[in-house]
């Protein structure tokens, strides 16, 4: 599997687990079931760690979202945000840039342009102060 689609695989499964709130081994289950969503050790990493860091995560969302509040940001992008999130701040295979790049092809993929816009503001000023700290602590 490429990271993209290891990526998109986290990105459903995340996105099904705000919408249902099953245990996600159930959601596991049912993803190998239906079979249309690939769920190995790389998938499982992304959505364990998002899921485990979500109130940390909803915290910074909320903090670069300036013109939504959190319970107004859709479960799709909700989604897209945390797993980028979660990617830069936690694993250091993926760039940060790379983290958002990949946010914008899901953003582009599953949701409407004003959201692309919305998930790359949100993204962008993030990526700036986390590169502000790195510069600051070099």
């Amino acid at each position: 599997m490429t990271r993209r689609e290891i990526r998109d695989s986290a990105f459903k499964l995340v996105f099904e687990q705000l919408l249902r709130d099953d245990d996600i081994q159930e959601l596991y289950a049912i993803a190998e079931e239906i079979d249309e969503i690939t769920v190995n050790d790389e998938v499982k990493e992304i959505v364990e760690g998002t899921l485990a860091h979500a109130g940390e995560l909803d915290e910074i969302i909320a903090g670069y979202s300036k013109t939504r509040s959190l319970s107004r940001i859709s479960k799709l992008n909700l989604a897209i945000l945390r797993i980028a999130i979660y990617e830069s701040l936690y694993d250091d295979k993926t760039p940060i840039n790379a983290a958002i790049s990949e946010a914008i092809n899901l953003s582009m993929m599953y949701t409407y342009q004003e959201d692309t816009s919305f998930i790359n503001g949100v993204l962008g000023a993030f990526s700036k102060d986390v590169q502000k700290k790195n510069e600051e602590n070099a």
